[in-house]
């Protein structure tokens, strides 16, 4: 029985030699991931609400992806495993922004605005009638 080993595309070998990236690549998405941080912090100077962590998702999103298919090498392998890790991202992101969602329903209600004032003191209170007198024959 003979065996036959496929031709990959990595070589006749069938050792796993890795894809060479070109250094000015590596160094375009860098200053991309380097962008998209900036971004995620400018984020946060903008008040929009829940709108916000949707904005954060979806920018940790497009960087994970782009770290997995460049610096993981997936973009130059099957098409087919950059698309299933993509999908894997958007559905992690889109269970993480429901739950945080549904957190901040059952959280309590924090106030933005200034700590009220002190209140003023209570004025006395009328002493207790003693039990069994009522308080009509007190006033008499």
């Amino acid at each position: 029985m003979t065996t036959q080993v496929a031709e990959t595309d990595h070589g006749a070998s069938g050792e796993g030699a890795g894809h060479a990236v070109p250094l000015g690549v590596l160094a375009g998405i860098f200053v991309v991931l380097l962008g998209l941080t900036f971004l995620t912090v400018a984020a946060t100077w903008v008040q929009l609400g829940a709108l916000n962590i949707w904005i954060a998702l979806g920018i940790a999103l497009v960087k994970a992806v782009l770290v997995a298919l460049y610096f993981m090498h997936l973009r130059y392998d099957s098409p087919f495993n950059g698309m299933v890790l993509a999908a894997a991202l958007a559905f992690v992101i889109l269970f993480i922004g429901i739950t945080i969602i549904d957190s901040r329903q059952y959280a309590p209600a924090v106030e933005a605005a200034a700590p009220a004032p002190p209140l003023a003191p209570a004025p006395p209170a009328a002493p207790e009638a003693p039990l069994g007198v009522s308080e009509e024959s007190l006033r008499k």
